[in-house]
């Protein structure tokens, strides 16, 4: 089902991802200027797992929403390149919102340490520690963090291009307040 208009609840997952994602990459970041040994570090490291699991949790949200509302048209004028690559850069964003938890799960998991989400629940490993999978799956997961930012970034100039060049609605539709 496809309509001219996001809804609210679509637009406050679409913002509420960008925000978390921004804060994940400032805790990621932020946990390296402190001082190696320094008892902050593994507060970060747990305000990382949550709110990586909230991100999850409206990820999760957010693709239900997806397949059961769709998403508003594309201008008729938009031209067939521009509109494979807008399908493209949005199955791309939603493969890496998927990934990068998923990832952050196993991660944490075969580091051997439990899930906490906030303190308010724990989901234990379910199996045994292993180092070499634990590095493989990091590496996977910074590279899936990081071609994160590469193809939001590319979403974000687009809608600023759609916006400013072209002065159609696809910016102002994601935006609080517009129907």
């Amino acid at each position: 089902m496809s309509r001219d208009a996001y809804t609210s609840t679509q637009k406050f997952l679409h913002w509420a991802l960008f925000v978390l994602v921004v804060l994940l990459y400032a805790l990621t970041y932020g946990e390296d200027l402190l001082p190696r040994g320094d008892p902050t570090v593994d507060a970060v490291w747990r305000l990382h797992i949550s709110f990586g699991l909230l991100l999850a949790a409206l990820v999760f949200w957010r693709v239900v929403l997806r397949g059961m509302r769709g998403a508003p048209r594309l201008p008729a004028d938009m031209p067939a390149p521009e509109r494979s690559a807008a399908r493209v850069g949005h199955l791309a964003l939603y493969a890496l919102l998927v990934a990068i938890p998923v990832l952050g799960i196993l991660l944490t998991w075969f580091r051997g340490d439990a899930l906490s989400f906030f303190g308010l629940f724990t989901v234990p490993a379910p199996f045994a520690p292993d180092r070499a999978t634990a590095r493989t799956i990091r590496e996977l997961h910074l590279l899936c963090a990081n071609g994160i930012l590469v193809v939001a970034g590319i979403h974000a100039l687009a809608a600023l291009y759609h916006h400013f060049v072209r002065r159609d609605t696809i910016l102002t539709r994601m935006l609080p307040g517009h129907r």
